[in-house]
């Protein structure tokens, strides 16, 4: 009977541990989640600018409007 209350408890605190683990793998997720989103706004802002810098605006026309 000893023995099988002490594997209980073992269990207990592997179960306990796992849901800890759990927890801080879901914190890591949120905050990798984050960096993901920060960096695909920094390669559209990136792309946007590589762009507009290969294709230059046409010049304007001399003289202006009438």
């Amino acid at each position: 009977m000893e023995a099988e209350a002490r594997m209980s408890r073992e269990a207990w605190t592997r179960a306990i541990d796992a849901c800890d683990l759990v927890r801080a793998l879901q914190g890591q997720i949120t905050a990798l989640q984050a960096q993901v989103t920060a960096l695909q706004a920094q390669v559209a802002t990136l792309h946007g600018l590589a762009r507009d810098s290969t294709h230059p605006k046409p010049p304007e026309e001399a003289g202006g409007s009438a």
